[in-house]
């Protein structure tokens, strides 16, 4: 019998791009918002430029392949310690696409391209391996309702 457990997770987001005349035109306020959570840095975002946004800032899209890269490489790292795989780095080039149309938009997929340093001792079949049960532990990828990728390589420390 398998038991559920239920966690919240506390974000507020407070929009700071009125410039005086709110959200009378379009292009009259701007994208920029905070992301606050209790007891870690505030965040600048903002839309992506396409949408009239600031570039210098994190957006949503930016921010929903991070969420997935991340929860990713956290699941691997776990899984990595059950196979006996030690890791001693791990860099991913994540990439995400989206389509938009005048009805709205949607992620179409992401894809996860970690490149794994395991050490000289490490089984390099097993390290490959264990992206397969970290993509199914991730909650992130779980909740998407679009496909999540992982086009891993794998690279083995001189001994």
């Amino acid at each position: 019998m398998s038991r559920t457990h239920q966690h919240q997770y506390q974000v507020e987001v407070t929009w700071t791009g009125n410039q005086g005349t709110g959200t009378k035109t379009y292009q009259g306020y701007g994208r920029d918002h905070e992301i606050r959570i209790a007891g870690k840095p505030v965040v600048q975002g903002s839309s992506d430029p396409l949408f009239r946004g600031d570039a210098s800032k994190l957006n949503p899209e930016d921010m929903l392949v991070t969420a997935l890269s991340t929860c990713h490489m956290l699941s691997y790292l776990h899984q990595a310690v059950l196979a006996g795989v030690v890791v001693t780095a791990y860099v991913d080039h994540a990439e995400g696409t989206m389509e938009t149309s005048v009805n709205g938009g949607r992620f179409l997929e992401v894809v996860l391209r970690p490149v794994v340093t395991i050490t000289a001792g490490s089984d390099a079949a097993k390290a490959e391996a264990a992206h397969e049960p970290a993509h199914h532990a991730c909650f992130i990828a779980n909740s998407v309702n679009f496909p999540v990728r992982c086009e891993p390589r794998i690279v083995v420390e001189s001994a």
